[in-house]
This record gives C-alpha cells, structure tokens and sequence, in this order.
C-alpha cells in the first residue's frame, strides 16, 4: 500500500522530513527516487537535520556515499545514480543497511537487487509549479507502523 503526501514548497518538503526523522532507528533504510529536480537532496538535507546533523549537507553524487555524525545515530548518506549494480555490489553498500545508523540512497532504485526487504521507499515527482507528490511506500512492520502514524497525524493519505 502507497500512502501520499502533497508539498506545495520546500518548507512542506522539510516538514514531511521532520516528521519521518523523528520516527528513525538504528538500521533503517529510506529508498529515495524521484524526478530529476525533484528534491531527493532536499528532502534529504532535511531528514538529515532531523536526526541532528550539523553543517552542510550535499548530494554525494561523485563520492557514492557520505557519512555524517548525528546527535543520536549517523547518517549513510548515499547516491548511486553513477554507479551499477555490480560496483554497488563491490563498495559494500549492503553493509551500511544493517549499521548502526540511518541509511538514505537516492536513486535506490537503481540498485534495488542489493536493498533489504525491510525498507520505506519514497518516490517524489513534480506536481506543478513548486509542488511535489510524495508516494510513500513501506515494506516491514517497522515502516508500516511509521505510516500509519503519520497518516494518524494527519501528513499522509
């Protein structure tokens, strides 16, 4: 089951992000893919203040994969849209997943053969002008249990 939320502008995209972060536990994964424009880094500079993340935060569209320090677990912040599945494979991007920190990978669908089972996955499209349509879909009881909150608190259909 897909849940939605509508962004009419980037504070709705932080918001959206906050509220997520406030949910996130050691070993979790978000699958972030999306438009080109779309916001996955935006989206991800946010969940990453979220869990306490100081200084900037960038995409690490050439360097695969940034690790950040967060005030209460770290941050894995990767991008593979460079990269194939094979070399994935070969970085050891599967190790991160089941660490002790918050795993986030834009274009994750790129590598989906490689994700756990348990995951939320996030795909973020142009809706007009400066809004976007987030499709939140979670795989295992821990992810359909932070759906069901938000959805609960009113931040999901």
């Amino acid at each position: 089951m897909a849940y939605l939320y509508r962004a009419a502008n980037e504070e709705d995209t932080e918001s959206l992000a906050r509220q997520i972060a406030s949910l996130v536990m050691a070993g979790a994964v978000i699958a972030l893919d999306g438009d080109l424009g779309a916001g996955k880094t935006r989206f991800s500079q946010a969940i990453a203040r979220g869990i306490g993340v100081e200084g900037v935060v960038n995409s690490p569209t050439f360097t695969i994969i940034k690790e950040y320090e967060g005030s209460e677990l770290p941050l894995y912040h990767m991008d593979v849209y460079r990269i194939s599945l094979e070399e994935a494979e070969d970085l050891g991007l599967d190790e991160y997943f089941y660490g002790e920190g918050l795993t986030l990978i834009e274009w994750a669908s790129l590598v989906k053969e490689l994700l756990p089972p348990d995951r939320l996955e996030i795909y973020i499209e142009h809706g007009g002008d400066n809004n976007r349509v987030f499709r939140l879909t979670p795989s295992g009881a821990a992810y359909e249990a932070w759906c069901a909150n938000l959805k609960e608190n009113g931040w999901l259909v």
